[in-house]
């Protein structure tokens, strides 16, 4: 079935996996909040990406920076001086847009070498097919570079932002290149390794879109991996293996996934793809994965003072660590699940010989916010003790969902649409046979399971 966008925003909001922020003032433009059902399956997405990335290799930590760094870092990664989006302002009706995502809409593409006058000149030679995303307008002001970081007043007491202005990271691997002489000294590690990192970055977007694809507060996913500069290119080439299979290992089906190869790189770079996925609109960056080089280390080598070094233990050569990077937002990938997932088909009714249309995310066990949907035919003793029982029991290993109002036809349905893989149904003959109904969220079947050995059924389904 074709996906639509709507459809997607419309399930999270209903059923509680995400909402607009600040939705009672209003709304704030391009920041969402993770409902009940939301935070369940971003925790279990980080789960996977860290079990992956760091519990089941030998070769990766973990870290977790601050939020909040030394100015100077910006300044050495080049956010401060170059970390911008071209700007243009709707003479009309005054909305600011992005001039790339602007001539996208016409079928032009902008360079990212552009200078800001080559890019004006493009976008003036375009101007007049090109509409106002609010108004229709085609009348835009001059082109303009806008910088992306957000400046914070922390520790600031004066209000002069100009003299050394404090940043809330625009990327999380900033706080693991400045610490990566700190990890090597701890852990002991031998090249090549990596330090993997999941945590908040936040970006002054122009123009957010897309739901949660692009917006100004997210939550990265990010590996450095650190090796010799003649093993550069060969460890790239391993990670991005690694991080195709991962995808197709999470559940997501190959037939949405691409490779898109970075044809203008930064200087610095010797080669990057990207991980795309067939989003509702259209195939996108999923993740990047890139061969960054040694300038990242040798950035904050020379605007620190320190030396960021490393010396082969066999060859006592010394050297700066040439990095290769994965680089995923939780956001994204959650966007990515939800629409794989999503399916509209006929189902039965309880009427004999009847269907009608259900929703259902067919997430795979892991990732599902609830594992198990616990339901009692009534609401009386002894099936509620029962029940309640059984979900105490099976909280110790799973999430565990209780819901004993309405029929049993729309409890189905409500678990459908959240994803949960298995609904225990506690009816009359429970209380005589000790014997549960199990259903199973993809194939609707049933099958009549003891009590005793359903924590054992469950585990052999999954």
């Amino acid at each position: 079935m074709t996906k639509d966008m709507d459809q997607i925003i419309s399930l999270c909001k209903r059923r509680g996996f995400i909402f607009p922020s600040s939705e009672i003032y209003g709304g704030f433009a391009a920041v969402y909040d993770y409902g009940q059902l939301g935070v369940e399956l971003a925790n279990n997405i980080k789960r996977a990406w860290w079990k992956s990335m760091v519990q089941k290799r030998d070769d990766i930590v973990g870290l977790d920076s601050s939020i909040f760094m030394h100015p100077k870092i910006w300044e050495a990664s080049g956010h401060v001086g170059g970390f911008s989006d071209p700007l243009t302002e709707c003479k009309s009706c005054h909305t600011r847009s992005r001039v790339d995502h602007l001539l996208e809409e016409v079928d032009v593409f902008a360079d990212e070498k552009m200078s800001e006058e080559e890019i004006n000149e493009l976008f003036s030679a375009n101007m007049k097919k090109i509409h106002c995303p609010k108004c229709g307008n085609s009348d835009f002001s001059e082109v303009k570079s806008f910088n992306l970081l957000v400046k914070s007043n922390l520790g600031n007491f004066t209000g002069d932002w100009t003299k050394e202005p404090v940043y809330l990271r625009g990327e999380t691997c900033q706080g693991i290149y400045v610490n990566f002489e700190n990890v090597l000294d701890s852990s002991r590690k031998k090249l090549p390794f990596g330090i993997a990192q999941i945590g908040k970055a936040f970006r002054n977007e122009i123009t957010a879109r897309q739901f949660i694809f692009r917006t100004r507060e997210f939550e990265q996913m990010e590996m450095q991996y650190f090796t010799s500069p003649d093993k550069e290119m060969e460890e790239y080439e391993k990670l991005r293996q690694v991080r195709w299979q991962y995808y197709i290992d999470l559940g997501i089906k190959e037939e949405n996934l691409q490779w898109h190869k970075h044809e203008n790189l930064v200087f610095y770079a010797k080669e990057a793809y990207d991980i795309e996925y067939r989003f509702p609109f259209g195939f996108k960056e999923l993740e990047g994965v890139h061969a960054r080089g040694n300038y990242d280390l040798t950035q904050h080598s020379k605007f620190s003072g320190q030396e960021l070094t490393y010396t082969d233990p066999t060859t006592n050569e010394k050297f700066i660590p040439h990095i290769v990077e994965s680089s995923v937002g939780v956001g994204r990938t959650m966007l990515a699940v939800l629409t794989d997932a999503y399916h509209e088909e006929e189902a039965p009714t309880a009427e004999e010989g009847e269907t009608d249309k259900r929703v259902v995310l067919k997430l795979p066990f892991s990732l599902a916010p609830f594992k198990i949907a616990v339901l009692p035919l009534s609401k009386k003793e002894p099936l509620t003790d029962i029940s309640r029982k059984i979900a105490t029991t099976l909280r110790d290993d799973w999430m565990v969902q209780y819901d004993e109002t309405q029929s049993i036809g729309k409890r189905y349905r409500r678990q459908d649409e959240i994803g949960t893989p298995f609904c225990v149904t506690i009816d009359f003959d429970t209380p005589e046979d000790n014997k549960v109904t199990v259903r199973h969220r993809d194939s609707m079947k049933q099958e009549r399971v003891s009590i005793e050995d359903l924590g054992g059924y469950i585990r052999e389904q999954k």
